[in-house]
């Protein structure tokens, strides 16, 4: 069979086919998954403003690092370059073709032991936009002409050691909306990454609060932490001035370029996508938002995948929940064959985890690890302010603002929860009231919020050293003590702007009762055990009064 040209429905998908066509794309690829294809060298296209175009290039070890193709510089086979919907492979002398639309982004899927450019503030420089015309007029600008397509796009790598076990941080929403709260994040959160060994960061969308002329100051802020960082779209880094989706990201592009594409690292591929589907209903006086992929970047994916080993670790990135996506069925239908997945977003303000099974639609063997990552900026750096002038901003499941880090061992990997600004050992807050009336002692209830916490955790709890560990039950309910700071705050005078976001329900909020205790000092010792086996601890001090 000729894969690539079964792959390839770019024509096919330029004339918006329907969702049976695309389904067919589908099929045709889960039947494939398990095999490493190479695709062939692309023709030319028809575009939808009906010019032909044609991108061509070499991709090369830029062992002088001037950017540009010296004579003696070594052209590298076998590396994929992406339009955004096909894929074309760089033949034995490290040249490539594919079509190009008059309105794309061409990039480079960086491979294995390389990395590619990297600009002043660490962004990865691994695409050529293609905007003849520039971007229409917005209210953040967008891209400038680019003119007619370059007779060549060569794309640099440069050699770099990428062992198997390697870690990458995670931020989602840092969702500054002025310079007051892009300090807060300075204040923080970066300190205390620069310098990091992470392999790389990844900013999981909603990188501003609707004002995108903080683009720079947030890039130049995240490149200080010193190591490449790649962005997702979010809700708020869209342009809400246009009426269609393909100009919703044109800003976002002039800083970042594709809002989808993949890249490898170590022993693990990335896909970064771009679930925001910004439309403006008729007769209405603005524009709103859903959670899809849609038809051009499945077909990207489609592509991708069929070039990936299908025992490689595939790990998706995006912004709103996969599982709250309108078509996160067909992402299903693409991954759910492979042995090693997972997934991450933001959007929601709280950290969770979720393992998709049967009744959400996936049809896997074994549930698919999806994680909602705890965002920068908390609850939209609100709150009352603290002694340092930074609003506390705990998130609206109780745990506190802050980012994770990933540790990946091939194709394993291990989930590290950091709240901005604390010790590393803060994974969780004992919930208990203080000084107990001894009457009372015996139903004094015990909540544990374990920041990092899901329906794989134990946690369990002891008083004053027992040989006897009480198991503690997980329930989905509002975390009592940010309840408790929500209704506070609401009497605050002056209203505190902005205003703490209303409780949502924890899920990872561990309950039990004390039990009767004498009068007297006691130690409350509480132990989680995570995901991945590992032990946490925390303790507490109560005091039980005589009536």
């Amino acid at each position: 069979m000729n894969v690539h040209k079964s792959l390839n429905a770019s024509a096919m998908l330029r004339t918006r086919t329907s969702w049976n066509a695309l389904a067919s794309i589908l099929c045709c690829v889960i039947c494939v998954s398990g095999t490493s294809v190479i695709l062939a060298q692309q023709d030319s296209v028809q575009t939808k403003y009906g010019e032909t175009l044609t991108a061509r290039g070499v991709v090369f070890h830029d062992s002088n690092r001037d950017g540009r193709l010296g004579d003696d510089e070594v052209r590298l086979p076998g590396i994929r370059i992406c339009n955004g919907r096909d894929i074309v492979v760089t033949d034995s002398t490290g040249k490539y073709e594919i079509g190009m639309d008059d309105d794309d982004i061409l990039f480079v899927i960086k491979p294995h032991g390389y990395r590619t450019r990297l600009d002043k503030n660490n962004l990865p420089l691994f695409y050529y936009t293609h905007k003849p015309a520039g971007s229409p007029k917005l209210r953040f600008p967008g891209v400038e002409p680019t003119g007619p397509l370059p007779n060549a796009i060569d794309f640099p790598l440069y050699a770099q050691v990428e062992p198997e076990k390697f870690r990458a941080i995670l931020f989602g929403d840092p969702q500054s909306r002025n310079a007051t709260e892009l300090s807060y994040m300075n204040r923080t959160t970066i300190p205390e990454l620069i310098g990091s060994k992470a392999a790389f960061g990844v900013t999981l969308g909603d990188i501003l609060f609707d004002d995108l002329s903080f683009f720079d100051s947030q890039n130049q802020s995240v490149g200080l932490i010193g190591i490449p960082w790649y962005n997702v779209i979010g809700n708020h880094d869209i342009n809400t001035d246009t009426r269609e989706r393909r100009f919703s990201n044109e800003t976002f592009e002039r800083f970042y370029g594709p809002g989808w594409y993949s890249y490898d690292y170590g022993q693990v591929h990335f896909v970064v996508l771009d679930n925001i589907n910004w439309f403006w209903p008729d007769g209405e006086t603005s524009g709103t938002y859903n959670g899809t992929f849609g038809e051009e970047q499945l077909q990207f994916l489609v592509n991708d995948l069929a070039g990936i080993p299908h025992d490689q670790l595939v790990v998706l990135f995006m912004h709103i929940p996969l599982p709250e996506c309108t078509d996160a069925s067909a992402i299903y239908r693409l991954i759910e064959n492979r042995p090693l997945g997972f997934s991450v977003s933001a959007h929601k303000h709280a950290h969770s985890h979720v393992f998709l099974g049967a009744e959400q639609g996936w049809l896997g063997k074994e549930p698919h690890h999806h994680m909602v990552n705890v965002t920068v900026c908390g609850s939209w750096w609100s709150g009352q302010k603290g002694a340092d002038g930074i609003p506390h901003s705990t998130m609206t499941d109780g745990g506190p603002h802050g980012y994770t880090t990933v540790t990946f061992d091939g194709g394993r990997y291990v989930i590290d929860f950091k709240a901005a600004g604390l010790p590393a050992e803060y994974q969780m807050n004992v919930q208990v009231t203080d000084v107990i009336p001894e009457s009372k002692c015996a139903a004094t209830a015990v909540h544990v919020n374990v920041f990092n916490g899901s329906e794989r955790t134990t946690v369990q709890m002891r008083v004053d050293g027992s040989d006897e560990w009480q198991m503690l039950e997980k329930i989905l309910a509002e975390d009592p003590h940010y309840t408790a700071l929500f209704e506070q705050e609401k009497l605050v005078t002056p209203v505190i702007e902005p205003a703490l976001a209303k409780p949502g329900i924890c899920q990872h909020l561990w309950s039990g009762t004390l039990g009767q205790l004498a009068v007297g000092q006691h130690l409350i010792e509480i132990r989680a055990t995570d995901m991945h086996g590992r032990v946490f601890e925390s303790q507490r001090i109560v005091c039980v009064q005589a009536d």
